[in-house]
């Protein structure tokens, strides 16, 4: 009989069912809690040496119920994937991306007329410099859910250059994942740990950045050889199959698209660009947060003139060009708005709304097509959307079993009179094995960095070490996590299917924690500068 792989729902559902049966076999407990300022933000931490333990909480029919509170924790990222998934199909439609993909091909072909290009391989450029560029975006400002939107540009992308949806992923999702563990300057794992164990801020820098650069050399060498792999036979890819979707989606007749430009974008470009002229007034400099660093520079009224100037350039080439210049410039303001404005979900999930609005009116789509569009496009993702919300359920239930606080004291016992390279060793695999639980970073940190911090004193560890375990634990295993809305939302809009991806990722992220483990001995062995 075939094997038949298992619905992602499934999955979930089967690790809820798990969840459930470890809350009659863990004991509950809890630590108590009290609020404390961590740079500049109101976090609730726990107490060291408060742990108690309390009425036990056995999950039975809340196994039911627990589908529910996961989609209400979830909500902020099930509305995040919804609003990508309608504003990307009315970008589809109007063949824009095909066009980009076209022509992009075509600049490659002719950049491997230059030896050293030819010599280095185009493609094998390509993909090194946008891993870099997101892994970079992961070390310095903890991208993470952004990654959800770029995964339905840059699978396409890689199916037409000859490789599959695992690279794809790889070039955003899995390079900034590579980039998050690196952190060199990410406010949300480092930036906070640091904050909780009375570190100052960011120091250690110079440790962490060459980390960043062995870790994401590891990953970025190991998709060269697997996208190498694949050019030369394609069928070796076990979503050969699976990816036929894309390759149909694809297979847009380049020659049968209609090259012109509506009136209808020429009065969006008048618009949006006045829109922007109106935010650049009201804001005239931006000040760029990168660490402990901010950088003050007139973006808003620099990028209006530059939407301007593109705006021109590729209305006069057709419609096609214009839908990508709008996108480019999504990208752009989303980066801005992030590091310059705080933004977070709600904000980025407007701007991708704001631009699929836009690329409809501008494509003549009067409003009753666009909203049809929209919601083609929020039926075809829906799927993913649901195994986001069934994903909260497993945390709903751990934390309604209050077992999650026994696990950690748990820890704390196993760590006295341990040595200094087996305590390391013992925080690293722990916050490695919770990360699969839960993985925001922050959370983490408020949970765990309390009491691993006097752990470390008393076994004559340094913090700063202490917060690199955290940092390592805290992004390896994001990547299989079943519990992570932006995993499962990544792999929804690639139409990955999770066993699938667990069997991809598996072997370099045993490589990286492996790595993460060797990085972590200097931290013990040597004297470093900042720890």
């Amino acid at each position: 009989m075939k094997f038949t792989i298992p619905h992602n729902l499934v999955i979930v559902f089967s690790i809820i069912i798990i969840a459930a049966i470890l809350t009659w076999i863990i004991p509950g407990g809890k630590f108590d809690r009290k609020m404390v300022d961590v740079n500049g933000v109101e976090r609730s931490v726990i107490v060291n040496g408060s742990f108690h333990y309390v009425e036990s909480q056995p999950q039975t029919w809340q196994i039911f119920s627990a589908f529910y509170k996961g989609f209400i924790n979830m909500s902020h990222i099930i509305v995040f994937i919804l609003m990508i998934g309608g504003a990307f199909w009315i970008m589809n439609e109007t063949k824009a991306i095909d066009v980009g993909i076209f022509s992009f091909l075509g600049f490659t072909r002719r950049m491997e007329r230059f030896r050293m290009v030819k010599l280095l391989g185009v493609n094998n450029i390509i993909i090194t410099l946008i891993m870099l560029l997101f892994s970079l975006f992961g070390a310095i400002f903890g991208m993470a859910e952004e990654t959800i939107a770029f995964a339905v540009i840059f699978v396409p992308l890689a199916i037409s250059m000859g490789y599959d949806s695992f690279v794809g992923i790889a070039l955003c999702y899995f390079a900034a994942h590579i980039g998050f563990a690196g952190a060199i300057l990410n406010p949300f794992t480092v930036g906070i740990a640091q904050g909780l164990a009375s570190v100052p801020l960011f120091t250690g820098i110079e440790y962490r950045t060459l980390c960043w650069v062995l870790i994401t050399s590891a990953g970025i060498i190991f998709v060269l050889w697997y996208a190498a792999r694949i050019k030369k036979n394609p069928r070796k890819s076990i979503m050969f199959e699976a990816d036929e979707y894309w390759r149909q989606k694809g297979n847009s007749h380049i020659e049968s698209i209609s090259f012109h430009t509506p009136v209808s974008a020429w009065i969006v470009a008048l618009l949006t660009g006045i829109v922007l002229v109106i935010f650049a007034v009201k804001y005239p400099v931006t000040h760029l947060t990168i660490g402990l660093s901010q950088v003050s520079a007139p973006l808003l009224p620099v990028t209006a003139g530059l939407y301007f100037l593109l705006s021109y350039i590729t209305l006069r080439k057709s419609i096609h060009f214009f839908v990508l210049n709008i996108l480019a410039f999504t990208m752009i303001y989303l980066v801005i708005g992030v590091l310059g404005y705080g933004w977070y979900i709600m904000e980025i999930a407007a701007l991708f709304l704001a631009m699929g609005l836009v690329t409809g009116f501008a494509a003549g789509k009067k409003p009753g097509e666009t909203t049809k569009l929209f919601v083609e496009g929020v039926k075809d993702i829906v799927s993913a959307s649901l195994v986001v919300g069934f994903a909260g359920g497993i945390i709903a239930i751990l934390t309604d079993g209050q077992i999650i606080d026994t696990v950690l004291n748990s820890l704390s016992g196993a760590l006295k009179g341990s040595g200094q390279l087996s305590a390391i060793s013992i925080m690293y695999a722990f916050q490695s094995v919770l990360n699969l639980v839960i993985t925001s970073g922050s959370a983490k940190a408020a949970l765990t960095i309390p009491i691993m911090a006097e752990f470390s004193d008393i076994v004559g560890l340094t913090r700063q070490a202490t917060i690199m375990a955290f940092q390592f634990g805290a992004g390896f295993t994001d990547m299989i996590a079943p519990t992570s809305g932006v995993l499962i939302g990544v792999l929804g809009m690639a139409r990955i299917p999770y066993v699938k991806w667990l069997k991809w990722v598996m072997p370099i992220l045993l490589i990286l924690i492996i790595i993460g483990f060797l990085l972590l001995i200097p931290t013990v062995t040597m004297k470093l500068n900042g720890f």
